[in-house]
Parts: structure tokens; sequence; C-alpha cells
């Protein structure tokens, strides 16, 4: 099998090394346990809670279940049977041993039943997430994106733009990259039915599917911007509590993020929604019916995809080290001030903006100065992603960055 080796990996082992159970989230086919039987395929057993027998059995009687497998354990979906939590804190109490199983699921950590009450200080947990594009091109980056000065000159991602689209629209999803040869179309119907039947289904009692399909295919025309719930729900059909309590599946499910505006005492005319994007630009480009790279790179939806594009990437980086709350804000105010993206760290703002441009310009930082009022905080070197292709200075505190060296 041609194996794609994951930033994360070492924070899976310290964690492993740390805690008696860890957890790894994330989407479905994101790689979570053809990851974790590549690195403990001699020390742990595996067992998927997708098999029915094995739920069945869990369901029934969880200790039962345990000494038919006994030993290090490896349980693939555990969010299928939440009731398991109790009887593995039992055995986990009763040897003082790190790394005693570990467990994967679809869903968010606060969604897996009373999780955190039975497993609270016995459990690490980690969210893999797609593909970045250095795992792709089977580069390394031992730390999350920062913008900084001394990235000036370094050696940048050998990609060219056109090349780089064309992941943009294939997307990250691990299949796709290990056969190239499949049709992405083909992959993301059957994964999107998938999500569809299974993680909705559990998670909420919607009677439509084919309603909740199309709500799907509305957001993503609606990524990168603003989140007006009114008109999803007058788009979609129904009203917006339900618009909310859907956004919420998508977010627990890890296929979008809802980036809040950042705020502070001093700024006083900010606007409230946040925005959302996809953390898979394929599966977004297939639910925007954009057939090919070339006519997504250049048609309407180009900025918004690579705004998205970027953000997905950055957060990765942060999930790829370990982090899970990730520090990624946006700004906007009532007098149309906006930053895309503001990056937390220390007491230190980095705004960022997100350009197609091939030639940035010094006015796309014009509202950045807008954060020196925030109170509390200093603002770091502001940035420009740009389609450039080394990192330079606009002036002596504007540093543009090359969108593929993410």
């Amino acid at each position: 099998m041609n194996y794609i080796r994951r930033e994360i990996e070492s924070s899976v082992k310290n964690l492993v090394d740390s805690f008696k159970v860890v957890l790894i989230t994330g989407p479905r086919q994101v790689g979570k346990s053809t990851m974790l039987k590549e690195l403990f395929r001699n020390e742990y057993h595996y067992v998927s809670l997708d098999d029915i027998n094995e739920l069945q059995m869990a369901q029934s009687d969880p200790k039962l279940f345990f000494i038919n497998h006994p030993g290090k354990l490896i349980i693939d979906e555990v969010q299928y049977c939440p009731d398991l939590f109790i009887e593995i804190k039992r055995l986990v109490d009763q040897k003082d041993e790190s790394g005693q199983f570990i467990l994967t699921g679809s869903q968010t950590f606060s969604l897996m039943g009373n999780v955190s009450e039975s497993l609270a200080g016995r459990v690490g947990i980690l969210e893999l997430k797609p593909l970045s594009t250095r795992e792709i091109l089977r580069e390394r980056k031992d730390a999350p994106f920062k913008p900084s000065r001394e990235l000036l000159g370094t050696n940048i991602t050998d990609i060219s733009y056109s090349k780089l689209w064309e992941l943009i629209h294939r997307g990250s999803m691990p299949e796709l990259h290990r056969n190239p040869d499949m049709d992405t179309e083909t992959y993301y119907a059957s994964y999107v039915s998938t999500f569809i039947q299974r993680d909705v289904r559990q998670l909420s009692a919607i009677q439509d599917l084919n309603l909740f399909s199309r709500f799907i295919t509305v957001l993503a025309a609606r990524t990168s911007q603003e989140l007006n719930y009114a008109s999803i729900a007058q788009e979609v059909g129904v009203d917006e509590k339900t618009i909310k309590s859907w956004i919420g599946i998508l977010e627990a499910s890890g296929i979008v993020y809802v980036i809040p505006t950042f705020s502070n005492n001093r700024l006083k005319r900010i606007t409230k929604a946040p925005v959302l994007y996809f953390f898979d630009t394929g599966l977004a480009a297939y639910l925007g019916r954009w057939k090919t790279a070339q006519n997504l790179q250049n048609g309407a939806y180009s900025g918004v995809i690579l705004e998205n594009y970027c953000v997905s990437e950055i957060i990765k980086s942060y999930s790829n080290q370990g982090i899970i709350n990730y520090p990624v804000y946006f700004y906007r105010d009532k007098d149309q001030k906006e930053i895309d993206l503001i990056l937390e760290e220390s007491g230190t703002l980095y705004p960022i903006e997100i350009k197609q441009a091939a030639i940035p310009d010094i006015r796309m930082a014009r509202h950045m100065s807008v954060l020196e009022k925030a109170e509390g905080y200093n603002v770091g070197v502001k940035t420009i992603l740009a389609q450039v292709d080394q990192y330079y200075l606009l002036a002596e505190d504007i540093l543009v960055c090359p969108i593929k060296d993410i």
C-alpha cells in the first residue's frame, strides 16, 4: 500500500507514551485507522465497530467485548458505542500504564456520550484532518504556520500554481492521492452519500435526507463567507434553528470549521457573524459542480475557494502538531474594514490577507492597522498571502508569503 506519512505521527506517539487512553478524532476517510495500523501494527490488535458483530457485542456486553479482545487495543469508530467508555475507565484504572487503548471516532470528542466524565485525566486527544499539501508532496513541516521576517530568503515548495490548483480541485482525502486514477466525482458522490446515510442519521433524527443534501450544496456555495442563517434557511426551505443544528452536525463530523470574529473591548463596531470553511476543498468544489481545475481557477468561485484552501492549510498546520484549539479568527466591522484571518500567539496578533494576485499591492493591508487598538495585544508582522514565488517585504512590517508554501 502506498502509505502517505502524516505529520501528526510524532504527536500520536507522544500521547500514547503519556496517557492511558488516546483518542484520535477526524472526518471519515482521512486515514485514522490506516495511520494507526502503520504505527502500531505489531503492538495493538485492531477492532472496528463498523463491523456489526463487534458492535453488537460491545453494545450488549462491554465486559465480554474486552475479554474477547485482551491486551492493547485499537477501537475504530468508537462513537457507535459510548457505553464502552465506562468499561474502559474500569480497565485502565487497574493498571498504571500508558497506551492501553487507542480509540478513533469520526465525531468530535464532546459528542461521544459521557466521554469527558468517564475518561477525564486519562485520555489524550488529537484531531486528524485531511492531507496537507506538504504531506501530499512528501515534505515535512515541524511547526504551525506563523508569518515571520525570518522566512525571507528561505527555499519554498517547488510546485507551480497550476499544479496547486489541480490539488485544490482534487482535494485532500488520502484515497485520492494513494490512487491517482480514482475519479474525484465518483469518490465524492460516494463520500457524501455515506456521510449522510450514516453519520447524519446517528447525530440527528432528520426525516428528509434529500433536504439535508441540498443544504450541504447551498453551504458549499457560501464557503469563506459570513454565515447568514436566515438567508440559508430561506434558500433551503427550513427555519434558522434547523440550519444552526445542521451546521453543528457538519462541525461535529469535521466537514466544516466555523471561525469566530476577533473581539476586544476597544473594538466596538465588530460584526458578530462567524465565517464558515470546508476542511476539504475537493468536497467544496464537487458540491459546487466545478468539473475541472481550470474551470475552478478561472471561475467566479476561485477567490473564495483559494481563501478556503489557505485557511484549511493553516489550521492543518496546527492540528498536525497536536494543537486542537486553533488560535484563528477573522475581523469585520460595521465600517466595512475586514481582515481575512488573524492568528494569535502569546499576546501577539498576526493579521493575514489572502489574495489571488500575483503582484500584491500594499493597499491590501490597509485595514490591518485597526488591530493596533486592541487592548492587551501587540500586532506582529502583517501578511499578504498571494500567488507569488518568493517571500518579500512590501514595507518594513508587511510580508508577502507564497500561498504554495503555507
